[in-house]
């Protein structure tokens, strides 16, 4: 490390011993290292943090940085307990960094009162992508998405690259795909080109984001969360500006609470209203296409390319604007005074029952068990073939759908026509609102009862939809405590297109 000239006793012994311990992963020196204080500042290229605790939890969720030296250093004095250190980083791999730090002494030592890093360039980031291009495919035609690109969910079938499942064995194992899954075409026809395959969950049996083989995408809008899974890495792709369009899947929320987590634009089509032809099925009674974007007129031009007969006019009758009170009521309480604050007291509200809908219960039970079945159907042979290849998380939750008792799962499979038929019979001439999730992302460091608590929470609340087969849209609308939650729109069958121009007018006005 080259001499800075001039620096504050004690300030270049500090920054040697936070370095040290940076290369260790030295939890409580680190924490040590920056001031106690709820505003220290730390801010990189996914996000700003906001706190000494906030920045704590950060860092136990990293998991440490490359191996590093300093390779200059320079230090302006700013007053007697304050200095500027600005440094640059030479990395064993490859490539160099940036951090610039504010220095504070209380008390005799010296603490970071805030700094920014800028790391060094990536050519991809692996947790958010399996493999990227420039682009990766080209399109195929022109149209309405001309100079777009997409982060395609790695359960659809990409010309030229094998259909990993957010696992490395079945990765390992797959075969090149020949033609695209028919939701791949549909883009590329309209003009938009294939930036790369993006990370899911395993299987997309999750709904967190978080993947113990390829590590945890970014949320782009609260670095210290959850992406939202299972259409994590299209999510954050998007969110973080590597891609125009997320292209997802959605069974049990799959792309309404990643949307609802990051503050993006989030459809789940009407059951059946896209060919799911060249993707990898979960569940199909509940499977769905779906896309992620920055704003809903793309959202809609998304919608227009893939199914064309989507497009409505100004003389289709309105519907009526209906917050359903149970959704409200299922939410937390911070998120249900902020949806309350957003949509005022002129709306229509109903109740499930008025609607003539069982419980959330019913329908979350009712989804978890067909989904489970069906889940075991699909895969349940080759995870038995693989053991060992599964997460521990995602492997319990396969386990776990095998043991359900049969009689059980064929009730849910009995009754689930009948709910579906009672729920698209409610829905018509309506358009049902109430949060997309019941608050913000779960933190990073989560622990796993906390993830299954908050899963059971939010697919009683994503249930609805599934279950009924309908289009919903989650959309950016309030913030929690600094984060964002989507509200969700959910229409009659085969109204999407009109169900996104409800919900871009709604915003606007």
């Amino acid at each position: 490390m080259s001499p800075a000239e001039h620096a504050p006793d004690g300030l270049l012994e500090a920054l040697d011993a936070y370095e040290a311990a940076l290369m260790a992963n030295d939890l409580d020196a680190l924490d040590d290292a920056f001031v106690r204080a709820p505003d220290t500042l730390r801010g990189d290229d996914r996000g700003l943090l906001v706190g000494h605790d906030t920045i704590s939890a950060f860092r136990g969720a990293r998991g440490g940085v490359p191996e590093r030296t300093l390779t200059r250093v320079e230090v302006r004095t700013l007053a007697d307990d304050l200095a500027l250190v600005v440094s640059v980083s030479g990395f064993t791999a490859g490539g160099n960094g940036l951090q610039t730090q504010l220095w504070r002494r209380t008390d005799g030592t010296w603490r970071i009162s805030a700094a920014h890093v800028t790391g060094r360039p990536r050519a991809f980031d692996p947790t958010i992508w399996r493999t990227v291009g420039d682009p990766l495919l080209p399109s195929t035609g022109t149209g309405p998405l001309d100079g777009t690109t997409v982060a395609v969910k790695d359960l659809y079938a990409v010309p030229g690259h094998p259909v990993g499942a957010g696992n490395p064995t079945h990765l390992a194992e797959s075969t090149q795909q020949a033609v695209p899954a028919a939701a791949v075409a549909a883009l590329l026809d309209a003009g938009a080109s294939i930036r790369g395959i993006a990370r899911t969950d395993e299987f997309a049996y999750n709904l967190t984001g978080r993947n113990e083989h390829h590590g945890t995408p970014p949320n782009g809008a609260v670095p210290t969360a959850l992406p939202g899974g299972s259409s994590s890495g299209s999510a954050s792709a998007v969110r973080l500006g590597m891609a125009d369009i997320g292209l997802g899947t959605d069974t049990a929320g799959s792309v309404r609470v990643p949307a609802s987590y990051q503050g993006l634009w989030g459809l789940r089509t009407t059951h059946d209203a896209v060919s799911r032809q060249g993707l990898l099925p979960l569940a199909p009674s509940f499977d769905t296409v779906g896309w992620l974007t920055r704003d809903p007129d793309l959202l809609g031009r998304v919608l227009d390319a893939s199914v064309p007969d989507s497009r409505t006019t100004d003389d289709d009758p309105p519907a009526v604007l209906t917050v359903v009170t149970d959704l409200v009521d299922a939410a937390e309480p911070a998120t249900r005074d902020a949806f309350r604050a957003l949509v005022g007291t002129d709306l229509a509200e109903v109740t499930l029952t008025e609607l003539g809908i069982p419980p959330l219960e019913v329908l979350r039970e009712t989804m978890r068990l067909v989904q489970a079945a069906e889940a075991t159907a699909a895969h349940g042979p080759w995870i038995a073939a693989h053991p060992g290849a599964l997460s521990t998380v995602v492997g319990d939750r396969f386990a776990a759908a095998a043991a359900n008792p049969p009689e059980q799962v064929a009730d849910a499979v009995a009754r689930l026509a009948a709910l579906r038929a009672t729920i698209r019979h409610a829905a018509v001439g309506r358009v049902l609102l109430f949060p997309t999730a019941p608050g913000p992302a779960p933190s990073l460091t989560a622990d796993t009862v906390t993830l299954e608590r908050a899963r059971t929470a939010t697919t009683a609340m994503t249930s609805l939809a599934s279950v009924g087969g309908l289009p919903a849209v989650s959309a950016p609308a309030v913030t929690v405590d600094g984060a964002p939650v989507g509200i969700c729109l959910v229409g009659a069958a085969g109204t999407d297109r009109a169900l996104v121009r409800t919900a871009g007018r709604m915003l606007r006005d």
